[in-house]
């Protein structure tokens, strides 16, 4: 047995004619621009030359196919949780590692101090008690003076903690 041709014949598709492209028309300027290449530019136009090709940025990247993983509400309510714990917990410790603000700290004896010039209710108790601390020496000559305000006079008298 002799076989001459055992392929497939496929009808080829239909020829479609060419068309001749359409006749390219005069487009009116848009908004009244004046014609040439300089219209509004007060620069020289861009030299025509090939447009400019992207390389790239140079950096390295995966480009394996990633899927976004949703973070579901209850692992957002869940970290919510932790950081507000985690907020706790620093709080807790901050206020348990503070001096305690006792108030034998402040020296016991009282003196009638006189305002130099220019001084401030701070600078006042930093003279008077320099090792207490300035703020509650500031509070006890404002309750001792039954001062309203840090305002002072160069002159006045006051009674105040000393040591």
């Amino acid at each position: 047995m002799t076989v001459i041709d055992d392929r497939q014949v496929f009808p080829a598709a239909p020829v479609r004619p060419m068309r001749r492209p359409a006749a390219v028309r005069p487009v009116a300027p848009v908004r009244g621009r004046p014609a040439g290449p300089r219209a509004y530019r007060p620069y020289p136009a861009r030299p025509a030359v090939a447009p400019i090709q992207y390389r790239g940025s140079g950096v390295a990247f995966s480009r394996a196919a990633h899927t976004r993983r949703p973070v579901s509400t209850a692992v957002t309510i869940a970290l919510a949780g932790v950081a507000a714990l985690i907020t706790l917990w620093l709080g807790l410790v901050g206020h348990l590692s503070a001096a305690p603000m006792a108030a034998d700290q402040l020296p016991d004896q009282l003196a009638v101090v006189q305002v130099q010039a220019g001084e401030t209710l701070e600078q006042l108790a930093g003279r008077v008690a320099p090792d207490a601390p300035a703020g509650q020496v500031m509070a006890r000559i404002r309750d001792l003076n039954k001062l309203d305000s840090a305002s002072l006079d160069a002159g006045q008298t006051l009674i105040a903690p000393i040591g």
